[in-house]
C-alpha cells in the first residue's frame, strides 16, 4: 500500500494513537500543503470540525459543526478519535470526561479536532521535500 511507503504517512501512523495506513493517507491527501495555514485553527476549519455559533445580544443557539471541508477528512479524524474510547489510548481519559460532561459523539468530535491540530503540527514540522516525496511503485 502506498501509505507504507510514503514518509509522512508512516509518520502519522506511527505518532498519533488511531492513526492507521488508510486514516493516514485520507489526511495526508486532504490536509494538503500544511504552510498555507498561518495557525493550526484553521486546519481544524479546513476539516469542518469547527464550531460555529449564531449569537445576538444575550440570546445565543447552541453551536453546531459546519461541516465545510473535504468529507474524507472529516471521516479520517473522527475514525481515528473513535480509538480514544480505548482504555489504552492516552486521550482516554479526556474523551471519558467529555463523555462523561456531553456525550459519546461530541466527545468523539472533541478529539477529532485534537487530532486535526496535532496532525497538523506534524506535518508542518517535517521537510517539505520530505512530506511530499512519492515513493516509487513496488
Amino acid at each position: 500500500m502506498f501509505a507504507k511507503h510514503q514518509p509522512a504517512c508512516k509518520t502519522l501512523a506511527r505518532t498519533h494513537f488511531g492513526i492507521g495506513e488508510l486514516t493516514s493517507l485520507a489526511v495526508w491527501c486532504e490536509l494538503g500543503d500544511c504552510r498555507r495555514f498561518t495557525a493550526s485553527k484553521q486546519a481544524v476549519r479546513h476539516a469542518g470540525l469547527d464550531i460555529k455559533v449564531d449569537q445576538s445580544d444575550r440570546h445565543r443557539a447552541g453551536g453546531y459543526l459546519t461541516r465545510q471541508g473535504p468529507e474524507v477528512l472529516r471521516w479520517a479524524l473522527y475514525e481515528a478519535a473513535k480509538a480514544s474510547s480505548r482504555r489504552t489510548s492516552p486521550d482516554h481519559a479526556y474523551y471519558a470526561a467529555t463523555k462523561q460532561r456531553l456525550d459519546g459523539k461530541l466527545a468523539t468530535l472533541s478529539v477529532a479536532r485534537k487530532l486535526a491540530l496535532r496532525c497538523y503540527h506534524t506535518l508542518r514540522a517535517m521537510d517539505p521535500e520530505e512530506v511530499y516525496t512519492i515513493p516509487p511503485v513496488p
